[in-house]
């Protein structure tokens, strides 16, 4: 029952926070976040050595059109699963340096965020997985539209537009497996959403060709790859600081994990076939995605395009189909997490402290910040991938995976360690180093709330770097069971 309190728990606060206003508000919010915390956390430590139906809960739901609320988890899913419960608590910390009217709607919204994030990572039901998948987007909708910035509704609107459109999409071809299965297809008594069922489908080669389309448009869009990141940028840039970590922190890597469960198993002709192609693309997005970022005058929109840009190398490895460029995106989604999460609150602190984010107008910070220049140069090597933080282990295993399917898409895939250090270290060496500016003389240090934020992300950069078998055990047996069934 484990996975059920998981999904329930923080539905049950966000209605409970409607009693509380301001800092009682953002305590009781910040409390449950930890509760979800520890339960994740033994969770994943029950998990060890397990490969598949890890507490496992199957209700009839829909028992007529043989649509189940199955959920459970594997080694893949509850490190996604912790990674969120880790994460949510760090964001409502970082939160909890603004301050935004009616909070407690805010943190409300968190917390429904967080059961949607984690219904994802845990449905085994094709239809209970969109219910999810649409759960999840409809809380940051709110928290960006309404306390973004000025351009907030346009934005905001446009990442909807392409999200929902998306999501119709991966619905049309659930709809079409589901069609496809029963006594003819499965030898089952009736129709069946169970992921199983999907898996156990006869489809010919030209259906899954067009199936992969169907249901790899909603990852694509949510990752997203190249072409299909416009929104990305802008929706990072105005959307708050606690929404940009909640999208680039958690919400990108429902597309990734979706690809690896619903797409790889459920179409692998159609993954073959299109293999190729996406791989370009996704190598287009790694190179483009850097140049852009060396080009951005603002802090926070140079790292929606970093993010970007590792998005479209996690892609490549995963769609490598080795088993080294599986694990590389496993572990580079724990690290991605960690990093952009760390990189956008210290974006943040400097812009409260300065009132700007242009890159130009920075410049000494580092003369009275100690402790914000030690942990931001932390978390930006991490993203970096240096050797020995938590970046340098997933970019190896995905750089690997590319270079056993091609040495040449290897090859340029690798320009990303490059570009990352480029943008990255003149970025810290202009905001944080250079020349003083107006305010070397007046910007404070960090207070302990917001060491609070940094240090447990400084740690996991360096337990990710330093151990990475502690996460990479966990996942392996199910990334094993995934490739067997894409290469049966």
């Amino acid at each position: 029952m484990l996975t059920v309190f998981l999904l329930l728990w923080p539905v049950a606060a966000a209605l409970l926070l409607h009693f509380f206003k301001g800092g009682a508000a953002r305590v009781v919010a910040l409390g449950a976040a930890l509760v979800e915390l520890a339960v994740a956390a033994f969770a994943a430590i029950l998990s060890r050595g397990n490969v598949s139906g890890q507490f496992d809960v199957n209700y009839q739901w829909v028992a007529s059109a043989g649509i189940n609320f199955h959920v459970g988890m594997d080694g893949l899913s509850v490190l996604l699963v912790l990674l969120t419960a880790f994460l949510v608590p760090i964001i409502m910390l970082a939160a909890f340096r603004r301050e935004y009217e009616n909070p407690s709607t805010l943190y409300a919204l968190v917390l429904f965020m967080q059961t949607g994030l984690v219904g994802v990572f845990v449905s085994l039901d094709a239809f209970l997985f969109y219910f999810f998948w649409e759960v999840a987007l409809i809380p940051i909708y709110f928290i960006a539209g309404v306390w973004g910035g000025e351009r907030r509704v346009q934005v905001t609107f446009k990442f909807f537009l392409y999200t929902i459109i998306g999501s119709l999409f991966m619905l049309a071809g659930f709809v079409y497996l589901y069609f496809q299965t029963g006594p003819a297809a499965s030898g089952l008594a009736q129709h069946s959403s169970e992921l199983s069922a999907f898996y156990n489908l006869n489809l010919s080669s030209s259906e899954q060709s067009w199936l992969f389309w169907l249901i790899f448009a909603a990852f694509a869009v949510k990752m997203p790859i190249f072409p299909f990141h416009t929104w990305q940028p802008d929706t990072y840039t105005e959307s708050p600081t606690v929404a940009t970590m909640l999208l680039s922190g958690i919400m990108l890597k429902m597309g990734v994990y979706g690809v690896m469960r619903w797409l790889l198993p459920v179409v692998p002709y159609g993954v073959s076939q299109w293999q190729p192609l996406v791989l370009i693309l996704s190598i287009i997005g790694i190179v483009y995605g850097a140049i852009i970022a060396i080009r951005q005058h603002d802090i926070k929109r140079l790292i929606a395009y970093s993010s970007f840009s590792h998005v479209g190398l996690m892609a490549a490895g995963m769609f490598s189909l080795t088993q080294i460029g599986l694990q590389g995106a496993v572990i580079q989604m724990l690290a991605h997490g960690v990093n952009v999460v760390g990189l956008f609150f210290a974006a943040d602190v400097i812009e409260r402290r300065t009132g700007t984010r242009n890159i130009a107008d920075l410049g000494g910070l580092t003369r009275r910040t100690p402790l914000l220049t030690v942990t931001f140069l932390v978390v930006l090597l991490g993203s970096a991938a240096l050797p020995l933080t938590s970046g340098f282990v997933g970019e190896f295993l995905l750089l690997a995976g590319v270079y056993e399917y091609n040495a040449w898409m290897g090859a340029v895939a690798g320009l990303t360690v490059i570009f990352a250090a480029v943008y990255l270290l003149r970025m810290f060496q202009r905001v944080m180093l250079g020349p003083d500016s107006s305010f070397s003389a007046t910007i404070t240090d960090l207070t302990g709330a917001e060491l609070a934020v940094m240090v447990p992300l400084v740690v996991l950069v360096f337990w990710i770097g330093l151990f990475p078998n502690t996460f990479l055990h966990i996942s392996e047996p199910a990334v094993m069971q995934l490739l067997n069934i894409v290469k049966r």
